[in-house]
C-alpha cells in the first residue's frame, strides 16, 4: 500500500559506541526508504559526545566546578581544574587525532608532555618493567606510535569522563549511562524520579542537540532505538524534550533492551514520554504503526506493540498477527545522515578482540536473522532475535556489501550474527572471491567441526581477519549441561584452524554457572592454558554467567540443578533472575584469578606456570592433563 507523505526521524540515545554508529537506525532507515517513506537518521550519542568533550563544552563544565566548594571537590575535578588551561589547548586537536583528521598529533601525544594525564593513566603503572623502562613497551613495544597516542588519548577522554561523572552526574559514563536505572529494573520508579529532577549540563546539552535535529528535518514520527539499559535514560530525556516543545510529533521506542526487558512492562508512566513502545523485529511492526498513524489502519490491528488505551489509561499490548518482513527484503543498511568521519577511533582496552569494538569504523551487516543452533542454556533462545531463523543468498549479501562500500566508502563489516551459520559464510566467501569484492570482516560463530582448515583458510582469503566464539565453561561436562554441541577437544581443532589461517581467534568464556564446582573452574582455566600455549586462541575474557528469565536455565532451573529466587512484581524491566546454586562456590573470589591469568595469558606470560598460582585462596591441582590439548591437536 502507498503511503501519503510522512517523515520518519530515527535517533540513536547516549550512550553507544563512539567508534562506529550503532546499526539500528541504518536497518530501519534503509528498510523504510526501500518502502518509500521519507526516513532520516541521527546519532545524538556521537553528538553528545562531540559536544561536552570540546573547548565550549568543556568552559561549561568548568562554570558548574565553580559553583562546587573546593572541599567538596573530588580528586579527578581537582586535576581538570588544577590543568583547565592544557585541557582547553588539547581537546579539540586530540578529538581530531581521534577521528583520524591530525594523524601527525600522535607524535606529540606520545611525549607523555602534551596531554594533561589524570587518574586514568596510573594504569599504565602497571606495566613498569623492573628496570624503569618505557611503560608502554610491553603492552605496545610492536603496534607503533599510533596505537600508544590513541591509547593515551583514550585515558585523557576516559579522565574527562570521570570529570563529568563527579562534577555533572554522578551515573555518567561513555558506554553504560545511567544504567541502573533500567537494568532489570522492576519498577518505573526510579527512571521517573530521575526524569523528574531538574537537568544537568548533560541533560541539557542533549535536550539542545534533540530540538535541533527535530528542527532540522520536522518529521511526523520519532524512532528511539534502545539496544541496551545504557541508553534507556538519555532516551527517555529525548523523549521528554520532543514531547513538550512537539506534542504532535509521534515517537516510539524500540530495540534491544525493548526486546529483551519490557515483554511485560505494564506500568503506563512510560506512555507520558512515549506514543508506542514495539517488540522484536520493528519492520512489521513499524509499517503498521505509520499506517495506524496516517489513519489506514485501526489501532487494535498494530502488530507487536504496546500502547495506552485512551479510555483505561492502561497500557495495552496488541499483536494483529501479520507474517514478519522476510529478511531478504529488509533492504540494504544506509549510514546516509550519519557522520562517519566524526567517529572516535580509540584503543581503551589491551584485549585484541576488544580492540576491533572500540577501534576504527566498521559497517554492522547479519548474514543470516536468529541463531540456526538455538539451543544454548544460558541463552535468550525463545525470543524472535535467537529462534526465528532465516537467510539469504551469498549474492544478495555480496549486493548488500557492495552498496554499503559505496556509500561509506569504507571496507571493514563487523557480522553481528548471534552466531554466523558456516554455510552462509562459505557461499559468501565465494561470492566475494568470485566478484574480487575485496572487504575485511570479523564475526562471531560457534566452533563446530563443520569449520574444516580448508573453511578457514577460504574464509581468511574473502577477508576474515578475526572471529570469535563461545567456549564458555572450558568443561565438557558443563558444556554438555549448557547443550554447545562441542567439546573443548573439538574447540582446540577449530580454533588452530583459524589461527593457521592467520585469522586472530577471540574465546568468550564463562564461570559460574550452575553447579560449576572450584574443581570445574580450576580445570577450565587448565584448558584455557593450554589453549594460548598452543597458539588456538590469542584473546579471551571471562564473563560471570547471568540468569534470564528468557533462557532455558530461567524458565526450567529444575534441570539445571538450581532454584530461582523469587522476583518482586514487575512493571517495568525483567530479564536478570537470582538463582541458588548448591554448590555455594564464590565465584566472585575465583573469577578475579580467572581475568587476572586471561589477561596475562594474552600477552604470553605465566604459560608455563602451574595454574593453581593465579588464585588467592587455595585451590585443588587440576584433573587436566597438561598435555591433553597438544595431544588433541596431534591425534
Amino acid at each position: 500500500m502507498s503511503l501519503p507523505p510522512f517523515k520518519v526521524l530515527s535517533l540513536i540515545p547516549p550512550m553507544t559506541q563512539l567508534n562506529t554508529p550503532y546499526p539500528s537506525t541504518a536497518y530501519l532507515t534503509g528498510f523504510l526508504r526501500s518502502r518509500g517513506v521519507d526516513a532520516v537518521q541521527e546519532d545524538l550519542a556521537l553528538a553528545l559526545v562531540l559536544e561536552l568533550l570540546s573547548r565550549p563544552g568543556l568552559q561549561g563544565v568548568r562554570e558548574v566546578i565553580e559553583g562546587v566548594p573546593e572541599g567538596k571537590r573530588t580528586a579527578p575535578v581537582n586535576v581538570f581544574v588544577d590543568h583547565f588551561d592544557r585541557y582547553l589547548a588539547t581537546i579539540d586537536s586530540t578529538i581530531a587525532f581521534l577521528q583520524g583528521r591530525d594523524a601527525t598529533l600522535g607524535h606529540r601525544i606520545c611525549t607523555r608532555q602534551f596531554l594533561p594525564e589524570g587518574g586514568r593513566f596510573r594504569t599504565l603503572d602497571v606495566y613498569v618493567d623492573d628496570d624503569g623502562g618505557d611503560p608502554l613497551a610491553w603492552a605496545f613495544g610492536a603496534l607503533g606510535m599510533q596505537d600508544r597516542a590513541r591509547h593515551l588519548a583514550t585515558l585523557y577522554l576516559n579522565d574527562l569522563a570521570d570529570v563529568l561523572r563527579d562534577a555533572i552526574d554522578p551515573r555518567f559514563e561513555f558506554v553504560r549511562y545511567a544504567e541502573s536505572l533500567a537494568q532489570s529494573q522492576p519498577t518505573f520508579e526510579p527512571l521517573a524520579q530521575a526524569l523528574a529532577q531538574p537537568f544537568n549540563l548533560v541533560d541539557a546539552t542533549l535536550q539542545r542537540l534533540t530540538l535541533a535535529a527535530v528542527a532540522r528535518h520536522q518529521p511526523q514520527l520519532v524512532l528511539v532505538s534502545v539496544p541496551f539499559p545504557g541508553a534507556v535514560y538519555a532516551a527517555f530525556r529525548i523523549a521528554q524534550a520532543i514531547k513538550a516543545a512537539h506534542p504532535e510529533i509521534a515517537i516510539a521506542l524500540g530495540g534491544g533492551f525493548v526486546n529483551t526487558e519490557l515483554r511485560e512492562m505494564s506500568d503506563a508512566r512510560v506512555f507520558d514520554y512515549f506514543d508506542a513502545a514495539t517488540l522484536d523485529a520493528g519492520e512489521r511492526p513499524l509499517l503498521a504503526l505509520l499506517e495506524h498513524l496516517q489513519g489506514q489502519r485501526a489501532q487494535q490491528r498494530l502488530v507487536r506493540t504496546f500502547v495506552r488505551d485512551a479510555d483505561t489509561q492502561q497500557v495495552r499490548y496488541i499483536n494483529w498477527v501479520e507474517p514478519d518482513v522476510p529478511f531478504t527484503e529488509v533492504g540494504t543498511p544506509t549510514w546516509d545522515g550519519l557522520p562517519l568521519d566524526r567517529y572516535l577511533s580509540l584503543l581503551d582496552m589491551l584485549n585484541p578482540m576488544n580492540r576491533l569494538w572500540s577501534d576504527g569504523r566498521w559497517n554492522k551487516l547479519t548474514v543470516a536473522h536468529g541463531c540456526y543452533w538455538k539451543k544454548c542454556s544460558f541463552c535468550d533462545v525463545s525470543l524472535d532475535y535467537i529462534s526465528r531463523y532465516e537467510t539469504a543468498s551469498a549474492e544478495l549479501l555480496v549486493d548488500r556489501i557492495e552498496a554499503i562500500v559505496r556509500e561509506t566508502g569504507q571496507t571493514g563489516f563487523h557480522f553481528v550474527d548471534e552466531a554466523a551459520p558456516p554455510k552462509a559464510l562459505k557461499a559468501l566467501a565465494h561470492e566475494l572471491i568470485k566478484r574480487q569484492v575485496s572487504i575485511s570482516w570479523w564475526g562471531n560463530v560457534r566452533f563446530e567441526k563443520t569449520f574444516t582448515p580448508e573453511l578457514c583458510q577460504l574464509l581468511a582469503d574473502s577477508g576474515c581477519i578475526a572471529i570469535s566464539g563461545g567456549l564458555e565453561v572450558a568443561s565438557d561436562r558443563l558444556l554438555a549441561l549448557m547443550k554447545k554441541g562441542v567439546s573443548v577437544e573439538q574447540v582446540a581443532q577449530v580454533t588452530r584452524g583459524f589461527s593457521d589461517a592467520g585469522i586472530l581467534v577471540h574465546a568468550y568464556l564463562m564461570y559460574g554457572f550452575p553447579t560449576q564446582t572450584v574443581q570445574d573452574t580450576v580445570d577450565a582455566l587448565e584448558y584455557v592454558r593450554q589453549l594460548f600455549a598452543q597458539g588456538c586462541i590469542q584473546s579471551g575474557f571471562f564473563h560471570r554467567f547471568a540468569c534470564t528469565v528468557h533462557s532455558p536455565v530461567g524458565q526450567k532451573p529444575q534441570d539445571f540443578g538450581v532454584k530461582l529466587i523469587p522476583l518482586p512484581p514487575v512493571s517495568f524491566a525483567k530479564n536478570d533472575i537470582g538463582f541458588i546454586d548448591p554448590t555455594g562456590v564464590d565465584h566472585d573470589v575465583l573469577g578475579v584469578a580467572l581475568k587476572k591469568a586471561v589477561y596475562n595469558f594474552m600477552h604470553g606470560i605465566g604459560l608455563e606456570e602451574d595454574i593453581r598460582s593465579w588464585f588467592s585462596t587455595k585451590v585443588p591441582k587440576s584433573t587436566v592433563s597438561r598435555h591433553r590439548i597438544e595431544r588433541a591437536l596431534n591425534g
